[in-house]
């Protein structure tokens, strides 16, 4: 017992003292404890501008229907070109978040934005990628950036409001004479068009909401076209119900179809699920119209039938071009667009609709694939001039796919509600959706396969102490 306490003694000490050691050597630096972690930004007053000027373009191409996907990118490089690395943006169909990260040494900065939907304007659109470019190039800063913004976000539309009127008037009857249908027949569905529009005006002023202007739309195509035919005025021989077809056409075009299967496309589903609904209402607001209408009419008028197959053959289809040439034009026109992309949008729906056409005609394939393949088409044309053409992509893409979009399906799928039995008119329109749905995933695709690629930048990494300023 006695050998055995020394031993254990010594141990003791030795290691107390080995703690001693350990305890009084130097450790590192305490100012590296205070060195901050993650990338370097700017002060808070730079970073709330470009917050804030990332916000105002991603409002203004989230309200033109730019998808999510697009929307978020240009945001992202937007900030990027200004001085922010680490910066998140999430988007949920009414709201735009965008938030700095500052890692450790400041809290970060997050700014919300409700996005408020207002009449489409692609020259403000163009306008708007200008101040875009000149940031990414370095041409301007922050400050000046937002002016310009300002300026052609509240600047007036390049054209008076009648101007619109013809626009969606003059694509009223290009799609009727697309549809077959004669010089009295677009005659009569730019009249009722144009009627339309001016009463839809009107009541956006007295702030009814959109479900109610599509059921007011609806009915007034629908009872209009059922009053014109009741008093004689179509000659024997005429298609009427292309006219009704045509203005369902021209109610669906301001839908946002393309956006909101390339929202579901990208994994943006809060989004797309918002966009959906959207549709789906004022698809439903058009239905109740139009059956009111027909409903109303037969207790006046005889049945308006629906048209038959529509027309083909050599000449037919030269006409057929040229009429959704000028549809496109006309939709371009009516979206308050620049002079000059009159003519991309007229190239873009006359190459949407000749696909189309000889794909059908000719090939002798369904109309679900031939219109997906018709929208891929316009989807490389408007990723196309993406790459330079001056034109903004998206009013390519509106433009192309108006002479596509199923406003003969959809009326024939009314009607068959209204008339003939549910059974019938629930087949057509699922064609109509179906239809709908392969010319957004199919502008998607195109879209896709032409987007310029761009690679990821590194990640921003933690300064090293040496780089720390002093």
């Amino acid at each position: 017992m006695s050998d055995r306490s020394p031993r254990f003694t010594r141990r003791v000490r030795s290691k107390l003292r080995q703690e001693a050691h350990d305890l009084l050597q130097p450790g590192p630096p305490s100012m590296q404890l205070m060195w901050p972690i993650g990338p370097q930004v700017p002060d808070d007053a730079h970073v709330q501008e470009v917050l804030d000027l990332c916000m105002r373009v991603g409002e203004v191409l989230l309200s033109s229907g730019e998808s999510v996907d697009e929307t978020t990118a240009v945001m992202l490089r937007l900030a990027s070109a200004s001085g922010l690395s680490a910066v998140d943006v999430d988007i949920t169909f009414t709201s735009i978040t965008m938030c700095c990260h500052r890692g450790m040494a400041a809290t970060p900065v997050t700014s919300m934005r409700l996005v408020r939907y207002r009449a489409l304007d692609l020259t403000r659109l163009l306008a708007v990628g200008r101040v875009i470019d000149r940031v990414e190039a370095g041409e301007v800063q922050v400050r000046q950036a937002a002016t310009e913004l300002s300026e052609a976000v509240n600047a007036r539309h390049p054209y008076p409001r009648w101007v619109a009127t013809i626009g969606w008037a003059g694509l009223a009857a290009s799609i009727a004479v697309l549809l077959g249908g004669g010089w009295i027949t677009g005659l009569a569905a730019f009249g009722v068009t144009a009627t339309i529009d001016r009463v839809g005006r009107l009541l956006n002023r007295r702030g009814l909401p959109a479900f109610f202007q599509q059921v007011v739309g609806g009915a007034l195509a629908t009872g209009a076209t059922v009053a014109l035919f009741g008093l004689g005025a179509f000659p024997p021989g005429t298609r009427p119900s292309l006219v009704i077809a045509a203005t369902i056409t021209v109610l669906l075009s301001g839908l946002s179809v393309v956006g909101t299967v390339q929202d579901a496309i990208s994994g943006n589903y809060v989004t797309s699920a918002g966009r959906a609904m959207e549709i789906l209402l004022l698809s439903a607001g058009l239905l109740v119209g139009v059956v009111m209408g027909l409903r109303v009419g037969l207790e006046f008028a005889p049945p308006l039938e629906v048209a038959g197959e529509l027309p083909t053959g050599a000449g037919r289809f030269g006409l057929s071009l040229v009429a959704g040439a000028t549809a496109a034009a006309c939709y371009a026109l009516a979206g308050y667009a620049p002079g000059r992309s009159l003519l991309g949008a007229a190239l873009a729906g006359a190459a949407g609709w000749g696909t189309y056409g000889l794909l059908v005609q000719v090939v002798g394939i369904g109309p679900v694939p031939a219109t997906g393949v018709a929208a891929v088409v316009i989807g490389i044309g408007a990723g196309l001039f993406r790459r330079g053409g001056g034109v903004p992509p998206l009013v390519i893409t509106l433009a192309g796919i108006t002479p596509l979009l199923p406003g003969f399906s959809a009326y024939r799928g009314f009607y068959q509600l209204a008339v003939e039995g549910v059974a019938d008119g629930l087949v057509t329109i699922t064609l109509a959706l179906g239809i709908g749905l392969a010319l957004a995933a199919g502008v998607a695709l195109g879209d896709f396969l032409t987007r310029p690629y761009r690679p990821a930048g590194p990640a921003a990494a933690d300064p090293a102490p040496d780089a720390a300023p002093a």
